[in-house]
């Protein structure tokens, strides 16, 4: 394996100066005023009754999501293990398409179904007095748990498909019905899956900018993303206020990693062997009719509801003429290709800043990847936390530490306010999907490749091409186009970032929705959604 200084010193200053230097930015700001260390300012911060409101706030949306995506991910993961429909394994890729989905397009969808005069009044005119509820808190809780839910299920899943069958098999020796056994035995087994899970959806919950910007903005429920987005898009800039609530929500998400990190290491646990039986199928009538039920509502309100939403709006001419067949067109379309509305500029922006960042990440990856193998050595540890900081840091917390950082008066060049910062803040977000996949695909292979590769490769460049790269080509590839895919969507960066003249697709969606003209937007949508849905079904053939 590679593991001379001069490769460790060379991916601590590439990973170190794309990850690290940004959060100390952030800290330096915080905490340094004048050039001294000073509390004062993060004091009267945190002494503010408005930051008081939205720590709880933030709380109470994060623990209504969790309970949302846990009613929704535990009835479908025990449908899809102990029930027929377990063998359709297609429906797996239906339940991550709300995930794949940009969350502010889906909250988008929900807006224009359920606000007034929407398409639920349209379609059923007697259901119109569930708009005014709707847009509440609940409103924001359901979008949120449909969006996050798939993570939760598969992770339910996969850890019922590992306990079952086995388990049960030797609980009946105790001679009680399966069910209590499944309760006693196989459910405690579980909680270390709901903990990690529930975790896992909080800190995503605490992080999320798209739905609380579009749908929690119109209910007047304020968080930290949005608050921190307000100080520094609205006039008056108030980036010191902006910095402090950064930092008060990246402690908040780094404790709770934290707590993430001492679940999996206590309490985590592994079958003692490599496979176990499958579990029982229940066959009774009732529990399958009820099964297919809840899946086919599920799929009705995570994808059916904002994509028939989405998809009618981008098709109308005029949107108060309603849904009539008369009214629906293919102009939105012809104006985005046309770029009568600046949208195929902002399609090719977001294409170009893609392609870069995912070809850019892909390198770095490839490299850190093969250097943190299975990352025993401290050294290894190192530039593997480094390539996980933007998975522990909020996204619009590093986009402010990429800011203050990329602003620093002692920097020979700066890339603000330019295209260039684009492209390095979409590789600072998402660096971490390209590093693990290659991690993973290195973790696939036996030892015995790298000590012959020490042996016999004349050099190190020589290993790179023409043994490690064709090994581990599936992971880099299948990084590189999930990095493609999040960055053509990105949207907290692209709002924050980018120079005034230049837009993406992700900032063209949510302008053409904020100024009124949701057609145009929604058209940008679209091909957002069958770009995603298209590389996704790619990157999912190449996994097997």
């Amino acid at each position: 394996m590679i593991t001379n200084k001069k490769y460790f010193v060379s991916m601590m200053l590439i990973v170190g100066f794309l990850t690290v230097l940004p959060v100390i930015s952030l800290f330096q700001y915080a905490f340094f005023s004048e050039n001294h260390f000073s509390l004062k300012e993060m004091t009267t911060i945190l002494m503010m009754n408005q930051t008081y409101q939205l720590l709880i706030q933030s709380l109470k949306l994060g623990g209504w999501v969790v309970l949302g995506t846990l009613l929704i991910a535990f009835p479908l993961a025990l449908i899809t293990t102990k029930t027929t429909l377990k063998k359709y394994q297609w429906l797996d890729i239906l339940f991550t398409l709300p995930f794949m989905t940009p969350p502010y397009i889906g909250a988008m969808g929900w807006i224009l179904f359920m606000q007034k005069n929407g398409f639920l009044t349209q379609l059923f005119p007697s259901l119109a007095g569930l708009s005014t509820p709707f847009f509440s808190l609940f409103g924001m809780v359901m979008i949120m748990s449909l969006h996050l839910f798939p993570t939760f299920y598969l992770m339910l899943k996969n850890s019922m498909l590992t306990l079952e069958g086995s388990f049960q098999d030797a609980a009946k020796i105790y001679g009680k019905n399966s069910f209590v056994n499944w309760l006693k035995i196989s459910l405690p087994l579980l909680i270390p899956s709901f903990l990690l899970g529930g975790l896992f959806i909080f800190v995503k919950t605490l992080a999320e900018f798209g739905t609380p910007v579009t749908f929690g903005t119109r209910i007047g429920y304020r968080v930290f993303t949005t608050e921190i987005h307000v100080n520094l898009s609205s006039w008056p800039v108030n980036i010191p206020k902006a910095t402090q609530l950064s930092f008060v929500l990246f402690i908040l998400c780094f404790i709770l990693w934290l707590i993430q990190v001492k679940i999996i290491q206590k309490f985590i646990y592994g079958t003692v062997s490599a496979s176990t039986r499958a579990p029982r199928i229940v066959t009774n009538k009732w529990i399958q009719g009820l099964s297919v039920l809840f899946v086919i509502v599920i799929l009705l309100f995570a994808i059916g509801i904002p994509y028939f939403s989405i998809l009618m709006t981008s098709l109308m001419k005029i949107r108060g003429d309603g849904l009539a067949f008369s009214n629906l067109s293919l102009d939105a379309y012809i104006q985005l290709l046309q770029n009568q509305n600046g949208g195929l500029s902002a399609f090719l922006n977001s294409l170009l800043f893609a392609i870069l960042t995912g070809m850019i990440t892909a390198t770095i990856g490839f490299f850190a990847g093969i250097y943190i193998y299975k990352g025993t050595r401290y050294s290894q540890k190192l530039i593997d936390f480094f390539g996980l900081i933007p998975n522990i840091v909020p996204g619009i917390v590093m986009v402010v530490g990429l800011m203050l950082f990329w602003n620093a008066s002692w920097l020979p060049v700066s890339f603000y306010n330019t295209r260039a910062m684009a492209i390095l803040t979409y590789c600072t977000l998402f660096l971490p999907y390209s590093i693990q996949y290659v991690k993973n695909s290195m973790l696939q292979l036996n030892e015995s490749i790298f000590e012959a590769t020490d042996v016999f490769s004349e050099s190190s460049l020589q290993a790179f091409i023409r043994i490690y790269f064709p090994l581990l080509k599936r992971g880099v590839l299948t990084g590189m186009m999930m990095t493609f895919i999040i960055s053509m969507r990105e949207l907290v960066g692209s709002l924050l970032i980018l120079p005034p003249s230049v837009e993406t697709s992700a900032t063209f969606i949510y302008r053409q929705f904020e100024q009124g003209n949701a057609s145009a937007g929604m058209a940008m949508a679209v091909l957002t959604i069958i770009m995603t849905c298209f590389l996704m079904i790619w990157i999912e053939k190449n996994k097997k």
